[in-house]
């Protein structure tokens, strides 16, 4: 595990020591139980005197070998945890909605540090309309390792755009402009589940990481926060900051409200007239099935706010339809991010805002300060581009808005488009 990488062994050279030490193990208790090491070489056990025997001392040697080496790894591993890591950050274990010295928006995520793309998951049931389902999973732990305040995760518009595509890994990644890639598979059979999941170094193909899931459906949460630990850890083990606050993937335990949830998100991602009135359908059953499942009334409010951007709902209509929501969703978690921005996106459209610039600064300057909270929420940094050069003409800053949202999004048309404007 130490050297692999260095001497750039395969993947399939583990696997041949491991069967190595599989077969040679047997032979080797067989061995040490029918012959000893003494002075005049290696004999058979029963033609050496016990009281002539070396085994106690030999014995004692290799007590003290292993002591050393043990204490000799302690030293190491302190070394490493207390100075080596010094530079560990401690997270605060809460979060309040404040815009208030947080970093510059429209400056450029640095290209240095851990960065990765969370590919689509791969459908290997036997039902193709379980696409969905693979699909769910695969934005789930994007969004999850986007919360990873050191790491670098490629917006779902950009990571999708490979769905299906035989593309290799460096290529995609030089694409992305992101150093790893996580990819797997589901396979989802009655109710068991098994997720397969690989992080690859794109610079040399190196598997950093990977793991079989292979359990209960129910366990499917669970299993979602897991793979978004083991990768943090992977990279970068001070990624994850010191925090005893656990990364959990939804905030919900009933599987038909989540199966629905991941229905309805399948369907707005589409982003069609007719799929986002089947995405509010699906999450209005989410809800059904479980009432206080905040990521479907945060998906509803959003979907009834994406329906008014097409013309599918007036604005007044969806204001009454997302404000009940977000409320339900401010009472309940304070500190969640999307749905104050969305609050904010929603005074926008109310009449009279673009009359009074006092007010019109301060949300427009709130919406822009969460920006570097939510690298992948695309949607913001356009309201906040649009407002800069529509309104005010500081085109240098909305095109800095902009190319801040192509490091993370690098292959979103409407960001592409927007700076061409």
């Amino acid at each position: 595990d130490v050297v692999g990488e260095i001497l750039e062994l395969p993947v399939w050279g583990g696997k041949l020591i491991l069967l190595m030490l599989a077969v040679g193990f047997p032979l080797a208790l067989i061995f040490a139980w029918a012959f000893e090491m003494t002075p005049e070489g290696l004999k058979r056990e029963k033609d050496v005197d016990r009281t002539q025997s070396i085994a106690p001392q030999t014995g004692k040697k290799l007590d003290r070998a292993i002591i050393a080496i043990l204490a000799i790894a302690v030293v190491y591993l302190l070394v490493d945890k207390l100075v080596l890591q010094d530079n560990v950050k401690s997270g605060s274990g809460t979060f309040s909605v404040a815009t208030e010295n947080v970093p510059d928006p429209t400056s450029l995520p640095a290209e240095e540090g851990p960065s990765v793309a969370v590919l689509p998951f791969v459908n290997l049931s036997s039902d193709p309309e379980q696409e969905y389902f693979s699909d769910g999973l695969t934005e789930t732990l994007l969004h999850l390792l986007a919360q990873l305040p050191e790491l670098r995760v490629a917006a779902r518009t950009s990571s999708f755009a490979f769905k299906g595509q035989n593309r290799s890994i460096a290529e995609i990644a030089s694409a992305l402009g992101v150093a790893h890639v996580l990819e797997g598979s589901v396979q989802k059979a009655g109710d068991r589940v098994r997720v397969t999941a690989q992080l690859i170094r794109a610079g040399d193909g190196f598997h950093v990481w990977s793991q079989n899931y292979t359990r209960p459906l129910e366990d499917i949460f669970a299993i979602q926060d897991e793979i978004a630990e083991d990768v943090a850890n992977a990279l970068d083990a001070s990624l994850l900051g010191g925090t005893a606050k656990p990364m959990h993937a939804v905030e919900t335990a009933n599987l038909t409200a989540y199966d629905l949830y991941l229905k309805a998100m399948e369907q707005q991602a589409i982003f069609s007239y007719s799929s986002l009135e089947v995405a509010e359908t699906f999450f209005k059953q989410a809800l059904a099935a479980d009432p206080d499942f905040i990521d479907a009334k945060l998906g509803l409010a959003r979907n009834y706010i994406l329906m008014q951007d097409t013309g599918l709902m007036t604005w007044e209509a969806a204001r009454d339809a997302a404000k009940p929501l977000l409320q339900q969703i401010g009472a309940a978690q304070p500190e969640n991010r999307e749905a104050y921005a969305f609050g904010l996106v929603m005074q926008i459209w109310e009449p009279g805002f673009m009359l009074d610039p006092e007010r019109r600064e301060q949300v427009y300057t709130n919406i822009r300060n969460l920006l570097p909270l939510m690298p992948t929420e695309t949607y913001f940094r356009i309201v906040v581009a649009n407002f800069l050069a529509n309104f005010h003409e500081r085109y240098d800053e909305a095109l800095q808005v902009v190319e801040a949202g192509l490091m993370v999004d690098p292959l979103s048309p409407v960001l592409h488009s927007l700076k061409g404007r």
